[in-house]
């Protein structure tokens, strides 16, 4: 006998997530499987909405107007020389025809950032504009994005305080003398000093940054000495490395660490840290394990149960159980080696792309493996790229190709499924990783996604 709900959500990231609170809260019964964990744990934890855009035009150095200058790079080494942009929805008339933003619409953009914002709460900033903030990552880049932690407010690359970066010699990954001199070559309006300073050394070699970050937390002792206090010690020293550039010294009025200045008390711990240091403290948002992304894993799944979302994770959908009249009927869960069937009215499928295997790829083609769906792509596998590592990539924009209800279209464009709705990863048309644009193409087609799935079946 099948499992049923009204709405059934495969997938597991922030696609899955907003379509299953958008079907709840049109009053639809929804259940969530997902194969794994999510990955919003990999990511940085920013949430972008649409940062650049193909165009002619050279960047621009940060020095001559935030937020909406580019890089000091020559333009032929920078991949999309137009931004970052300021306005991620002025620049929406100007993408391919075939983008999600352009088939759901700039509004259900908009709609999906404002989910995310009753969502994450006061845990996240930028909901005040339209604009996009410049985010420095740790890799010394800044990142246009649409939300960003507040941990990561006081490290703004359009605020022209005096910055430092700490680093940690045990945290090899990340290097704050490097990161503060790419800033610089970024031609950011601030001055930028990196230091590398001892505190993680205390802790075992392979601590991860969730252990640094629960003794911060706990403030447990280090050496007798508790560690916040251990870690502000170690950080004064170094508050007057900054050199403008008049060769004088500067005080800094900020200093960002790595993300891991506490789990369950992180506005405590950096509230008391800016106490010891007189200078504002922020995270720089860090590639995984990510504690950002952590962080806005538990609020997003603490949302699902606040909804009275169903979830499980661990079971893969492998395939459809029963299809006739152009809707499914079931599909079929792999529970720990055996199948069992999970009915719903609607479905929608929220897998993630090529890297977060919601498609399947070989030498013979790219295949979307749970409902067969039909992934764009040319025939000769010679046309799936280009030679520039930078440059247009075309399996970039491979996936399925949705109407504007999202439902997934044959090759013919006509509905391949009447009650099976696509989101995120796994539509197509999108340069995400290029775009900086996979939060928002998550957000907005997860809105409509979910919405329609529970039109669907509640009629």
């Amino acid at each position: 006998m099948a499992i049923t709900s009204d709405v059934l959500v495969v997938g597991g990231g922030l696609a899955a997530v907003t379509a299953a609170v958008s079907a709840a809260r049109e009053g639809a019964d929804v259940r969530l499987v997902s194969h794994k964990a999510s990955t919003l744990r990999q990511a940085s934890g920013l949430i972008d909405a649409l940062g650049y855009v193909p165009a002619t035009e050279p960047a621009k150095p940060l020095r001559d107007g935030p937020p909406t200058a580019g890089r000091e790079l020559d333009p032929d080494e920078w991949p999309d020389p137009e931004g970052p942009l300021a306005d991620p929805y002025e620049a929406i008339d100007r993408l391919p025809e075939s983008h999600p933003y352009r088939v759901v619409g700039a509004d259900a953009l908009r709609e999906g950032l404002d989910l995310f914002d009753d969502l994450a709460g006061d845990a996240y900033r930028g909901g005040h504009t339209d604009s996009n903030a410049l985010v420095p990552t740790f890799g010394g880049a800044v990142k246009p994005t649409a939300r960003y932690p507040a941990a990561a407010e006081a490290g703004l690359a359009s605020d022209d305080r005096p910055m430092l970066v700490v680093g940690f010699r045990s945290l090899t990954e990340y290097d704050a003398r490097a990161f503060a001199g790419r800033l610089e070559a970024a031609g950011v309006p601030f001055d930028v000093a990196g230091a590398e300073v001892e505190f993680a050394e205390a802790f075992r070699a392979d601590a991860k940054i969730t252990r640094l970050a629960k003794a911060l937390d706990h403030d447990e002792e280090i050496d007798g000495v508790p560690a916040r206090e251990a870690l502000a010690k170690a950080v004064s020293p170094h508050l007057h490395d900054v050199v403008d550039g008049d060769g004088g010294v500067d005080r800094v009025e900020r200093v960002g660490f790595p993300a891991f200045l506490g789990d369950d008390r992180g506005e405590e711990v950096r509230a008391e840290l800016a106490d010891r240091l007189g200078a504002d403290v922020f995270e720089v948002p860090m590639g995984p394990p990510s504690l950002p992304g952590l962080r806005l894993e538990d609020r997003l799944f603490d949302a699902l149960d606040a909804e009275g979302v169903r979830f499980e994770t661990g079971n893969p959908v492998v395939g459809v159980e029963s299809a006739s009249d152009g809707r499914v009927e079931a599909v079929a869960v792999d529970r720990k080696g055996r199948t069992a069937p999970y009915g719903a009215d609607a479905f929608v499928l929220a897998t993630g792309g090529l890297v977060g295997k919601g498609l399947d790829s070989d030498r013979e083609g790219v295949r979307e493996p749970v409902f067969d769906l039909h992934v764009e792509q040319p025939d000769d596998r010679y046309e799936w790229f280009v030679d520039d590592a930078f440059g247009d990539q075309p399996y970039a924009r491979f996936g399925v190709r949705p109407d504007e209800r999202c439902r997934p279209t044959d090759a013919d464009g006509a509905v391949e499924y009447e009650n099976v709705f696509a989101a995120g990863g796994v539509v197509g048309g999108a340069d995400a990783a290029r775009e900086k644009s996979a939060s928002g193409v998550s957000l907005a087609t997860g809105l409509v996604a979910g919405r329609q799935a529970a039109t669907e079946a509640n009629q």
